[in-house]
C-alpha cells in the first residue's frame, strides 16, 4: 500500500510551478491533469485507486494531489524528464520517465528506481515502471 501511495504522488508530482524561462514542451504541459489510465508492471489499477487525483504542472515545478500532496521540481530534455522531490513522500527522491503529448492525451512512464530512463511506454515485466495516462482537466 505504502509503495501504491508513492506511485500515485508520483504520478501526480510533476506539476510545475516556476518563474524561469521554460521551453515550449513545459509550456505545453502546463495546466492541471487528471489520470484516466494508470499500471504498475504490466497490471491495469483500478480506476477507483486515481479517481481522485489531480497532476499540476508549470513550467519547472510540479503538485500532485492524491492521498497527500507531494511538490517538486521537473526538468524536461527531449522525451526525457528528471523528477526531484522537494516537499512530501517523495521528498529528497529522483525519479526518471519518458512522456509524449499526443491526441490531447499525456503519457508518462516513470522509472521509479531512478537509475536510467525507460525506453518505451511499456511496464510489463518491469516492477519499477509506473504508467500514468491524463487528459487535462477542462474549466467548468
Amino acid at each position: 500500500m505504502r509503495l501504491l501511495t508513492l506511485l500515485l504522488l508520483l504520478t501526480f508530482s510533476i506539476g510545475c510551478t516556476t518563474t524561469k524561462k521554460t521551453s515550449t514542451a513545459s509550456n505545453l504541459l502546463n495546466g492541471n491533469w487528471i489520470p484516466i489510465k494508470e499500471e504498475m508492471g504490466g497490471m491495469s489499477l483500478p480506476t477507483s485507486v486515481f479517481a481522485n487525483q489531480k497532476m499540476t504542472l508549470l513550467d519547472s515545478t510540479y503538485t500532485v494531489i492524491a492521498e497527500s500532496v507531494d511538490k517538486g521540481i521537473v526538468k524536461y530534455k527531449g522525451n526525457k524528464m528528471d523528477i526531484y522531490g522537494k516537499d512530501g513522500v517523495n521528498a529528497g527522491k529522483h525519479f526518471t520517465a519518458i512522456y509524449k503529448y499526443e491526441n490531447k492525451q499525456l503519457t508518462v512512464c516513470y522509472n521509479l528506481a531512478g537509475d536510467g530512463y525507460p525506453e518505451t511506454f511499456e511496464t510489463k515485466g518491469k516492477q519499477m515502471y509506473f504508467l500514468s495516462v491524463f487528459i487535462k482537466e477542462t474549466k467548468k
